[in-house]
């Protein structure tokens, strides 16, 4: 069984269909999936705004957790009953990216993605997950997870930063959130609902603005920085906003500092002033998720730091589009989930 974009684009087009895995061949494993989760790029993927040519039918949903069933020859990296995490970029274990990781060799489009019941892949494209992870939680690792993982230790530019600006509270931002904090550093977060702002402290942020109440957040946290340590701003920064909060973002930096932009939630285009970028040194590093080492390190790094991804809500499977729906409206506070598990076999 399985959730499939087909006839068109539009969550109206989503319906459940029969989708058998296959038996593992050479070097594949079977997965009974677990869990999956929900993300931007999966809206934006079942619109047909990230990607209008992309083949249907189509399985969506890039990030996912399952239970190792069935394994094929010469296979030795996992076994049955580990649970694991599908990579986001089949194929892309290391090092740089090259054009198919990016563009053709991911999941949830152009790829199938996590929401159905089974999936067979290589055995080289999956990731043991923690123990003491939920599988809802373990499910949004491959995106969300590795995607701030990579924004902060992976791209940093140097040292890992003192401090740190996160955007918001989707999943990417908690995530940021809390590596911060488990690494030491004093994290400023945003946030335009008031009623998240004790949330975001009770995970560890030092300091909350509301940047619809401030629309001038970027001088405010550089401001609120110099007082405490009198540094001349933030040292990385995580944009989500892309078009729209780029220019705040300008305005937090140090000089030298890291901007680590992953979203374009408030649009990929927008007028760019180039000149704070060279007049203070910055270093803007797009960052598309990460690869399979990154993953495994990630993974490492959550067991050594007892750190629990922030769930918003699991639905039931049948109740996928519903979810998304949820994803969709922007009130959730961490990930949006559903269960796969306890979905009707098919």
């Amino acid at each position: 069984m399985a959730w499939v974009l087909e006839g068109g684009f539009g969550a109206t087009n989503l319906r459940t269909t029969s989708r058998p895995a296959p038996a593992p061949g050479p070097g594949e494993v079977r997965l009974r999936v677990l869990a999956a989760s929900i993300n931007y790029r999966d809206l934006l993927m079942i619109d047909g705004t990230y990607n209008p040519k992309v083949p249907l039918p189509l399985v969506p949903l890039s990030d996912g957790v399952g239970e190792v069933t069935d394994v094929g020859e010469g296979v030795s990296r996992v076994r049955v009953g580990d649970r694991v995490c599908p990579i986001f970029s089949l194929g892309w274990h290391d090092g740089a990216p090259n054009r198919a990781a990016i563009a053709d060799r991911t999941l949830g489009g152009p790829l199938d993605g996590c929401l159905r019941k089974h999936m067979t892949l290589s055995a080289e494209d999956v990731v043991i997950v923690p123990d003491h992870l939920s599988a809802a939680a373990a499910s949004t690792l491959p995106c969300a997870g590795l995607t701030a993982w990579s924004a902060l230790m992976e791209h940093r530019g140097g040292e890992p930063a003192r401090t740190v600006l996160t955007q918001g509270t989707g999943g990417v931002s908690i995530f940021a959130l809390q590596i911060a904090k488990a690494l030491g550093a004093r994290v400023i977060a945003t946030t335009g609902s008031p009623e998240k702002e004790d949330r975001l402290r009770a995970l560890g942020a030092d300091h909350v603005i509301n940047y619809r109440a401030d629309p001038q957040w970027g001088k405010s946290a550089r401001k609120w920085i110099a007082d405490r340590d009198g540094s001349e701003g933030v040292d990385h920064i995580v944009d989500v906003g892309g078009a729209s909060s780029l220019e705040q973002s300008f305005r937090a930096a140090r000089p030298g500092a890291t901007i680590s932009v992953i979203g374009i939630l408030g649009g990929p285009k927008a007028p760019l002033n180039v000149l704070p970028i060279l007049m203070n040194q910055l270093r803007v590093q797009g960052i598309f998720v990460g690869h399979r080492r990154g993953m495994e390190a990630l993974c490492q790094f959550m067991v050594e730091h007892k750190l629990d991804p922030v769930v918003s809500s699991v639905g039931p499977f049948e109740n996928a589009v519903e979810a998304m729906a949820q994803a969709r409206a922007g009130t959730h506070f961490g990930k949006v989930c559903v269960d796969v598990e306890e979905a009707g076999h098919g």
